[in-house]
C-alpha cells in the first residue's frame, strides 16, 4: 500500500507526482485538509495502535498519555464527517471497540481517497469527474483484506426532488462491482437504518462483531 489519504475536509488538496516512477506524491496546496499515512503496512493490516502512534509523531505528542493521543486523533477523524450524523454513529460505535477490545484491532479510517481527480466537477465537465472519489470508511485487515463501509443517503438513489433514479442506482452498483474486482469488500448501510441512536448502535455492534469473526477466525 502507498498513499493512504484520508479524513478529507475543506477544499480538495492539490497533488502532483513528485516521482512518477515510484508513485511518490507531493501536496502543493491544501495539504492541511487531509491526512496521509506514510508508514509501511504490515501483513496484519493497520491497527488503531499504529495509527495513534503515527498521529503522535505527526502532532508532536510522543510521550503523552495514550488516552490524550487517541482523543486528539478521534476528534480530527470526526471532523471529516461534517454534519453527517449517520456516518458519525458508525465512527462512534466502532470507537467504542477500541475501549473494550484494545487498540490492536483494525482502525476504522474515514473519508479515504480511492480515486483522485485534480479538477473540480465544474472544471472537469465532459466526461465528468471520476465517480466515488472517496470511500466513507475503510478497514485494512490481516492478509491484505480491504473492507469498505458505505452509508447511503437518498442522494445515492434519488434525484434532488426525491424521485427514484434508476440510472444513479445502476452507476453505484457498477462502481461496487469494480471495487470488488479490485479486491475490496463492500458493505452498505442505508441512512434510514442509522437514525435512532440505540437501534443504530445495536445494529452496528452486531455487524462489527460478525465482521471480526469472518476475518479473524
Amino acid at each position: 500500500m502507498k498513499n493512504l489519504i484520508f479524513a478529507a475536509l475543506g477544499p480538495k488538496p492539490e497533488i502532483v507526482l513528485d516521482d512518477a516512477v515510484n508513485n511518490d506524491l507531493h501536496f502543493v496546496r491544501n495539504a492541511e485538509n487531509c491526512l496521509v499515512y506514510d508508514r509501511p503496512l504490515g501483513a496484519h493490516g493497520l491497527t488503531w495502535a499504529e495509527l495513534t502512534d503515527w498521529w503522535a509523531d505527526r502532532q508532536g505528542m510522543t510521550g503523552e498519555p495514550d488516552r490524550d493521543i487517541s482523543r486528539s486523533l478521534y476528534r480530527r477523524l470526526d471532523q471529516s464527517l461534517g454534519d453527517n450524523d449517520a456516518e458519525r454513529r458508525i465512527l462512534r460505535t466502532y470507537a467504542g471497540r477500541y475501549v473494550r477490545l484494545g487498540s490492536d484491532i483494525p482502525a476504522l479510517i474515514p473519508q479515504v481517497y480511492l480515486h483522485y481527480d485534480p479538477y473540480t466537477a465544474t472544471e472537469r465537465r465532459a466526461p465528468g469527474p471520476l465517480p466515488r472519489q472517496r470511500m466513507d470508511f475503510l478497514l485494512l485487515l490481516p492478509h491484505r483484506a480491504r473492507v469498505v463501509i458505505e452509508c447511503d443517503g437518498k442522494q445515492h438513489y434519488a434525484d434532488d426532488d426525491g424521485r427514484a433514479n434508476p440510472r444513479q442506482y445502476a452507476d453505484m452498483m457498477r462502481a461496487d462491482r469494480d471495487l470488488r474486482l479490485k479486491g475490496y469488500e463492500v458493505y452498505r448501510f442505508g441512512g434510514a437504518e442509522l437514525v435512532d441512536d440505540d437501534a443504530a448502535q445495536h445494529l452496528l455492534s452486531a455487524f462489527f462483531d460478525r465482521l471480526h469473526q469472518r476475518y479473524h477466525s
